[in-house]
């Protein structure tokens, strides 16, 4: 049975510090479940400086912490979702993450071997 169009992926690629603040908008927006990855990544935004303790020496770090989280959602709540996300930590500014969707083609639960909308 193929789900072609029915369910979307969505993976939110935000600073590890709004990790919380997506979560609590995803639950309220009806999302039944998520994964989360930490890791680190680097952006075309420009590198913060961090100061040594005395202040003479200055450090500029390449990569920033970052966190993906990922779900799957029915395709007519993928605005719903979207909206709970920007609502919640968009600030209007470069470096605030990116929202990526992506089609899925079939999903089983390998419990109770369901297919399609049936898995989330």
């Amino acid at each position: 049975m193929k789900t072609e169009k029915e369910l979307k992926r969505i993976e939110v690629i935000i600073a590890t510090e709004n990790v919380n603040k997506v979560n609590n908008a995803l639950k309220n927006a009806g999302v039944g479940g998520v994964t989360i990855h930490e890791g680190k990544g680097r952006g075309a935004t420009p590198k913060a400086e961090i100061t040594g303790a005395r202040g003479t020496a200055r450090f500029v770090s390449e990569f920033y912490s970052r966190s993906s989280i990922v779900t799957i959602v029915d395709d007519s709540k993928v605005d719903a979702v979207i909206n709970a996300i920007t609502g919640a930590v968009s600030t209007g500014s470069l470096g605030d993450g990116k929202i990526l969707i992506s089609s899925i083609d079939e999903a089983i639960d390998i419990g109770t071997k369901k297919r399609g909308k049936d898995t989330i």
